[in-house]
């Protein structure tokens, strides 16, 4: 995978042990399960990973793998009454969120700790001005006069590069462009200067040309602000050019994980090579996209042994007996495969 190199070659990697204090987030054997009439769903099975201060943690995968349960598992929004976290530790800078009560977790919320959503239309209540939505949170979290949130939101707008952005403070979300959207969003989400950033897919939605500067943005404030940004994701290239860690999911497990340069030049989960054949590229004998062979498991239903052996081109008989574990096979690399079995 040496010809990826090119695409993350402005990354610094850093040391791989992560000292207590620069951990900013933790989360151990996380579990989080719906609860049907027609049975338990696993959407998040048992994960952990560490995201430190300074540094972009990609998570990446397809669609229900499990990605966006991870993080709204984080920001204590798992949609009550069928689904519950069931085990597990969330430990955000020292203190374990995962046992607060929902009075402490909307002290933390919004404060703290921030979510960027896919698609901001559906996040922003279009009979209320964007100013005033932004405004809502440095008032109930920094209690703040009107006329002091209102300035603060005014040097947010600045801040993420809206255009105009004294005259934007009194627009409806249907009066913005997706990409101006995407901005209040991230104003909205960094007014309280959180020390964690979750980014659910938050250019998705919006051209390439939008998609870059919103990237850009997001790493320029990472720095500014030293915080640490979780960044769900679905695109390798969008990993490639601003994530320094990654987590690879499938079925609601993690499959491997490492930085962001072993990642693409030395991956070991066949799922995680998958991705990374599929990733769009100029072809001049008109080859066709890769694509993985087949679909993700029902998740009422998940195959015995190894969850990625009915799509896997290495599968062997063992892998349809047997689950693997996730096992460090190098620094900081840990994969989750029976090829590297101690």
């Amino acid at each position: 995978m040496a010809e990826y190199s090119a695409m993350i070659d402005d990354h610094t990697i850093r040391g791989t042990s992560t000292p207590e204090k620069d951990k900013m987030l933790e989360v151990k054997g996380l579990k989080t399960y719906f609860f049907t009439s027609k049975g338990v769903i696993p959407a998040v099975d048992d994960i952990s990973f560490t995201v430190s201060r300074g540094r972009i943690l990609g998570v990446v995968g397809e669609s229900g793998c499990g990605k966006s349960m991870t993080a709204l598992s984080i920001m204590g929004l798992v949609p009550p009454p069928t689904g519950k976290i069931v085990a597990g530790d969330i430990i955000l800078d020292g203190k374990n969120i995962a046992s607060l009560t929902e009075k402490e977790m909307c002290q933390i919320r919004g404060n703290e700790i921030s979510m960027v959503f896919q698609e901001p239309m559906t996040s922003l209540n279009p009979v209320y001005t964007v100013g005033k939505q932004v405004m809502e949170a440095a008032i109930l979290h920094q209690h703040l006069s009107k006329a002091q949130a209102k300035e603060k939101t005014l040097e947010m707008f600045k801040l993420v590069g809206i255009p105009e952005p004294k005259k934007r403070l009194d627009s409806y979300p249907h009066q913005l462009s997706g990409g101006l959207r995407q901005r209040v969003m991230i104003a909205m989400a960094l007014i309280c200067r959180p020390k964690l950033l979750i980014a659910d897919e938050p250019t998705t939605a919006l051209d390439v040309t939008v998609q870059a500067q919103i990237l850009q943005l997001m790493k320029k404030l990472q720095t500014e602000l030293d915080s640490a940004i979780v960044l769900i994701t679905h695109d390798m290239g969008v990993v490639a050019e601003v994530c320094d860690d990654v987590t690879i999911m499938y079925a609601g497990k993690i499959v491997e994980q490492a930085n962001v340069f072993e990642i693409f030049d030395n991956c070991l989960h066949p799922y995680t090579a998958g991705l990374l054949k599929a990733m769009p590229a100029f072809k001049e004998n008109g080859e066709r996209l890769y694509n993985i062979p087949g679909m993700l498991p029902n998740l009422l239903q998940l195959p015995k042994g190894c969850r990625f052996y009915p799509r896997c081109e290495c599968a062997s008989a063992i892998c349809a007996e047997q689950e693997p574990d996730l096992v460090e096979v190098g620094q900081g690399h840990f994969v989750r495969c029976l090829k590297y079995r101690g």
